[in-house]
């Protein structure tokens, strides 16, 4: 087989974030009866702060921001985009969203699938992501899919993010793999397919969106279940 190695980004690619914040920020939402603060309705709450947060990520993975002020303002603009008073305990939301999200366990259509597929096909298979040790720690958990991985890599044991070759170059010698035998699965352009071509990595872009750029992945993929055939 070409690969041995194969790398998954986490969150949007395995772990399905929209559906788990959604279902995180129904509960809060009727928890903490944010509606009294003249919110029109739950699902523009979804819409917004999914936007908003995608947005400061970006800017994170950018270098342009601190996960700290993502922590402490995202709720905050979310009411202000709203166009409703914001609510002194809007750090007080955030932290509660933080502690309900990663207990969460849904995954994409198709992953599970996958994993069993590419496990029992004899892969190795890795996880490289942006995220926290303790936060995507208990996502795996959450969603029981640790045993098919054997390295979580994050940014805080990489001391380095996507798109930075370092925590690419990082998880290939914890993996003791190779470039040539590995491959990065993910659904960000930048961070992922970018990042993984300046090491010299084929890539898999998961791709529901038909986005197009000036370059091109080894493979561009709509569903997950078509990596099946890669694989």
């Amino acid at each position: 087989m070409k690969y041995k190695h194969i790398f998954f980004d986490l969150d949007h690619t395995l772990w399905d974030f929209d559906k788990n914040s959604s279902e995180s920020l129904e509960e809060i939402f009727y928890q903490l009866t944010l509606d009294q603060y003249g919110i029109g309705s739950f699902d523009g709450f979804v819409r917004s702060f999914l936007k908003i947060n995608t947005s400061l990520w970006e800017g994170f993975d950018q270098g342009k921001l601190h996960h700290t002020y993502i922590r402490e303002n995202r709720f905050k603009m979310v009411f202000e985009e709203l166009g409703v008073d914001c609510p002194p305990n809007h750090i007080e939301i955030g932290e509660l969203y933080i502690r309900t999200l990663p207990d969460k366990k849904h995954l994409l259509e198709g992953a599970l699938d996958l994993l069993n597929h590419i496990f029992s096909s004899g892969y190795r298979m890795h996880i490289i992501t942006n995220g926290f040790n303790g936060m995507q720690a208990r996502k795996i958990a959450s969603s029981e899919i640790g045993h098919f991985f054997d390295n979580i890599i994050t940014f805080e044991t990489a001391q380095a993010k996507k798109p930075d070759p370092a925590i690419f170059e990082f998880a290939l010698d914890i993996a003791n793999a190779t470039r040539q035998e590995s491959i990065m699965v993910g659904d960000n352009w930048v961070a992922d397919i970018l990042g993984a071509k300046k090491v010299g990595l084929d890539t898999a872009y998961f791709n529901p969106a038909r986005l197009k750029f000036d370059e091109s992945p080894t493979y561009d993929i709509q569903r997950l279940e078509e990596l099946m055939h890669i694989f």
